[in-house]
């Protein structure tokens, strides 16, 4: 990758890894799949009438709403609510890097060298020190929410590789048209109307606030610097700079909502930022 756009992946991880704390703003005031279904409604409308649908078919436009809207953000917001710390999700979610490396070499025959699997079993370690540790935030039903989301995140940048050079930003706005449906549907179900009608009633700034980044700047500018990189380098190359993500994630989480940050969580953060240090030298052109 170039400077340039390393520099591109390194604003992406400091967006997403502080909006884990964003989330938890959301949460305490909106139920996780009404808030995960009014994101992905901004993100749809107005810019489905300003853009044209993008050069992709209707099929991978719609996996990427499901598997991004539903699967990753849908799953991650209903665990975030009572089942794993902010911190400790920002982490957790990471395994995705893993999972793409996998679906790359399964559906797209990508090569990863020896060093690229050395750098994310160093990575890995961190994470599974992390895993070892869950407590009183964070439980075993958390944690399996958490990585399914990571799997479905993979899957999106399958369907990213698949679609090639599209315009991005359309590419967000009308997938996401298919996520809505399928989390207002599992608002009615779990949350139900009431609670619905209440909680919108009794939101505050925040909550719009909060709404409104997880629009912008998380979902636009962030999904739409992610996915320009990975239309451009392999799966490989990109998908490691997640692992960056945990690192502003625990501090964010540390210094905003006291999440604890004892010595075992900077030995995982190291862990992680070592397999990616090793990533980015193996991948340098």
């Amino acid at each position: 990758m170039t400077k340039k756009h390393q520099l591109l992946a390194l604003i992406v991880t400091i967006i997403w890894g502080t909006n884990f704390v964003f989330i938890k703003y959301g949460l305490n005031e909106l139920p996780p799949f009404l808030f995960a279904t009014i994101r992905f409604f901004l993100v749809a409308f107005p810019l489905i009438f300003f853009f044209p649908k993008p050069k992709a078919s209707w099929w991978l436009i719609a996996a990427y709403g499901l598997f991004i809207g539903f699967g990753q953000f849908g799953i991650l917001f209903y665990a975030m609510q009572n089942d794993i710390s902010p911190g400790i999700a920002s982490l957790v979610l990471q395994t995705q890097v893993f999972f793409s490396v996998i679906f790359a070499i399964f559906f797209f025959k990508e090569f990863v060298t020896p060093i690229q699997w050395l750098a994310l079993i160093i990575s890995f370690s961190g994470i599974a020190l992390i895993a070892s540790k869950t407590g009183g935030q964070t439980t075993l039903f958390g944690l399996a929410l958490a990585l399914l989301a990571a799997m479905s995140w993979a899957m999106g940048n399958m369907v990213v590789k698949k679609a090639g050079k599209v315009d991005i930003i359309a590419f967000l706005a009308y997938s996401s048209l298919f996520a809505v449906p399928v989390l207002a549907a599992m608002s009615l179900y779990f949350e139900g109307w009431d609670l619905i009608k209440t909680s919108i009633q009794a939101a505050s700034m925040t909550s719009v606030y909060v709404v409104f980044w997880q629009t912008i700047g998380n979902t636009l500018i962030g999904y739409g610097l992610w996915n320009f990189l990975l239309s451009r380098y392999s799966a490989a190359t990109v998908t490691p700079w997640a692992l960056l993500i945990p690192i502003s994630g625990m501090t964010a989480s540390s210094f905003l909502l006291d999440e604890p940050m004892p010595m075992w969580k900077l030995l995982a953060a190291a862990l992680v930022l070592a397999g990616l240090v090793i990533n980015i030298i193996s991948t340098k052109k």
